[in-house]
């Protein structure tokens, strides 16, 4: 069902928030210990960082394991604010590229790990409830995720912190269809995240905070997130999580 990971610290290169650790993002990709339903995630990548403060994203419809332009390019490019995320793609959808994660408007970076149950009998209450989404190309992706994202701008744009928008589509949501709604998203200075019905771990070291699906290594440092819960995170206000 998706991994997915968000980083904030000092600067460091792509390269080693994706590759590196005995279960990277790329090792969950293909040997996923905590997945939800799959044994592979393999159906698309992507990754958005920040530079001057605008968010640059890459993103593929091709495993990560088999893109080495991608790994080396990767060394190359430093972040102190990122999302990263692999797709295993819910039967009934396509694999595309327009549907890899994190999807991304304005300052926002956002990515779904989970699916909704019977999107078909929903879809159009959801699509009423996000609004005109002529001006975020994202959230027009052929993909149960991409109204999800509607929902957050729609949130963030009336006002909504980081965090309290993930809140408001989970409500909406959930009032709506079953499913896995494990959300993740960043501004470019702080990052909130959902659990719902999937993994969720945290890791405050000092001056940087890794969310993850999964640890990224066996370092006891990971903490897990319980379910239905609500996670915020900055580096001044540290790492506050409440039930949803």
């Amino acid at each position: 069902m998706c991994r997915h990971l968000g980083y904030l610290g000092p600067e460091r290169t792509l390269h080693s928030l994706i590759y590196e650790g005995e279960h990277s993002l790329e090792t969950q990709s293909y040997a996923p210990r905590m997945t939800q339903g799959c044994v592979l995630n393999a159906d698309g990548y992507g990754v958005g960082w920040y530079q001057d403060g605008e968010p640059v994203r890459f993103r593929r419809a091709q495993p990560i394991w088999t893109d080495q332009s991608f790994r080396e390019v990767a060394g190359a490019v430093k972040a102190s604010c990122a999302v990263a995320a692999v797709r295993s793609a819910t039967a009934g959808f396509p694999v595309d590229e327009s549907c890899a994660q994190p999807f991304r408007h304005g300052t926002w970076l956002f990515s779904h790990n989970g699916r909704i149950d019977d999107f078909g009998g929903v879809e159009g209450r959801l699509r009423k409830l996000a609004g005109d989404v002529a001006g975020v190309p994202d959230a027009r992706a052929p993909v149960d995720s991409a109204p999800l994202f509607a929902l957050a701008v729609r949130h963030w744009r009336d006002g909504a912190s980081l965090g309290d928008g993930l809140a408001a589509v989970i409500g909406e949501i959930g009032a709506l269809a079953s499913g896995r709604y494990n959300l993740l998203a960043s501004d470019g200075t702080t990052l909130a995240a959902t659990t719902w019905g999937d993994t969720l771990f945290v890791r405050a070291d000092g001056d940087r905070i890794g969310i993850a699906s999964e640890p990224l290594d066996d370092d006891p440092a990971w903490e897990a997130v319980p379910d239905r819960s609500l996670v915020t995170a900055g580096l001044a206000s540290g790492v506050a999580v409440v039930p949803l």
